[in-house]
């Protein structure tokens, strides 16, 4: 059963290696996904998922030890999610953030495995895999990867599109809310348009609180250079 869950945005920029001069600007956003991942560890979960989005070749199961690069950001930065010999395929963009933040808290909580989700995967299927992952464990914990829309601003990596700002706020309040209604909602074709990775993670976690009664608390929400970003906690 899920019974607790963190939202975290994933940019690379998360990081201050990566971020050079713009560290000061994702300040709050490193504080709040360190929050977040704070109250995973007091759930006391006896497994723990990193979810996040992938690209359809780099989707699926990524077991403790896998390793992931920055190489790719001009920075000499590599990570390792969980405790496990080395695998042989590098974690996708979304989840070595996510083993970032993991390795910044020193978690030790729990075992880990990592779940690359196809930005096109159906909302059922997403919904689907949530079930799957709650179902593997007495209590199970997931930290949940993914970016909103893309599009806020003309500067934004997918220029200005006005249906941005609707979309982000219709998924933070669900996001904040723990409305798994909602999230499952979300349109994807309109997501993927917008350019917002999260949607498929979102409604993975979506699917994995079905029935938990989990509420949710929105820690913050900010869209710099353009792209939204939320950080939202559930118990």
């Amino acid at each position: 059963m899920l019974v607790a869950a963190a939202v975290c945005p994933c940019p690379p920029l998360l990081l201050p290696e990566v971020a050079t001069g713009a560290v000061p600007e994702l300040d709050a956003a490193r504080t709040a996904c360190a929050d977040a991942v704070g109250l995973l560890a007091a759930s006391r979960p006896d497994r723990l998922y990193v979810v996040g989005p992938a690209a359809a070749d780099t989707a699926g199961v990524f077991p403790a030890g896998s390793t992931g690069s920055f190489a790719g950001f001009g920075v000499d930065l590599s990570v390792r999610l969980g405790d496990g010999p080395a695998a042989d395929r590098p974690l996708p963009a979304s989840l070595a953030v996510g083993a970032w933040l993991l390795g910044r808290a020193d978690w030790a909580d729990a075992p880990v495995e990592g779940r690359g989700v196809g930005e096109r995967e159906t909302a059922e299927a997403c919904a689907a895999t949530g079930r799957e992952l709650a179902a593997s464990a007495g209590r199970v914990a997931l930290l949940v990867m993914g970016d909103g829309s893309a599009c806020r601003t003309v500067k934004a990596p997918g220029y200005l599109d006005e249906r941005a700002a609707g979309f982000d706020a219709g998924a933070a309040r669900a996001l904040g809310t723990a409305d798994v209604a909602a999230l499952l909602a979300l349109d994807e074709d309109l997501a993927y348009e917008l350019k917002a990775a999260g949607r498929a993670p979102w409604q993975v976690l979506a699917g994995a609180a079905e029935g938990a009664g989990l509420e949710g608390r929105l820690l913050h929400e900010d869209a710099p250079y353009g792209v939204e970003y939320i950080v939202a906690a559930w118990s």
